[in-house]
């Protein structure tokens, strides 16, 4: 039987790609030798208008690989002491499979073909993820090896800041320094910023759409 249901308009949106926002705190910043130690992904809905949303977050502590370098100044600036008793972390290749399970139903609900990773600095995130992904020998990564939306680039064209906490300043949110480098807080306040920067662009974007529906016409 043909199936007559139409793809999502989340699959159109990004060329196939469906944005998953992710942050990580690490033990320094050698993603193959530093530790990865909290890694957090925020899935993303779009509403009927076509307007994206902040979804679900899916957050772990990540116990250390074995040998892995964790440079006290990097501990410290993060608040994260990878030893306590009480911190509920588990192996980087259960929080990756966790993760990678959620943003593949996200996949499939939203007829995407890939996820692209959304992050601030978003080079220093899909480096430690990428480098995690191989640690664990995983073969079935839903993220793009190398392509990702970055939200310091993004917050400096919309708003002049390239800074995480400036860039939702800007667009008139809070921000709880308390809070800060923890990787679920800071990946939802940078999906909270993405989704404002697509959404004030959607003007641009359905314009952009009627420009290539006319271009194909006189191509006919």
């Amino acid at each position: 039987m043909e199936n007559t249901h139409a793809p999502h308009p989340f699959s159109q949106r990004f060329r196939g790609f469906l944005p998953v926002v992710v942050d990580v705190e690490t033990g320094g910043f050698d993603a193959k030798n530093d530790a990865l130690l909290e890694i957090a992904a925020v899935l993303l809905d779009m509403d009927d208008a076509g307007k994206l949303h902040r979804g679900a977050t899916v957050a772990y502590h990540v116990q250390p690989f074995a040998g892995a370098n964790m440079d006290p100044e990097a501990l410290a600036f993060t608040g994260i002491d990878p030893h306590h008793p009480l911190r509920p972390a588990i192996p980087e290749r259960d929080a990756l499979q966790r993760i990678f399970r959620e943003v593949r139903t996200a996949l499939h609900h939203y007829n995407c073909t890939r996820a692209i990773l959304v992050g601030h600095n978003a080079f220093f995130d899909l480096g430690f993820l990428n480098a995690a992904v191989a640690r664990s020998d995983i073969k079935r990564n839903p993220f793009h090896p190398f392509s990702s939306f970055d939200t310091a680039t993004l917050g400096g064209v919309a708003v002049g800041q390239t800074v995480l906490a400036r860039a939702v300043a800007a667009m008139g949110m809070d921000w709880d320094t308390g809070s800060a480098h923890s990787a679920a807080y800071d990946a939802e306040k940078t999906a909270d910023l993405f989704c404002i920067i697509v959404n004030r662009f959607q003007a641009v974007y359905a314009s952009s759409l009627q420009d290539q529906s006319e271009y194909a016409r006189k191509q006919e």
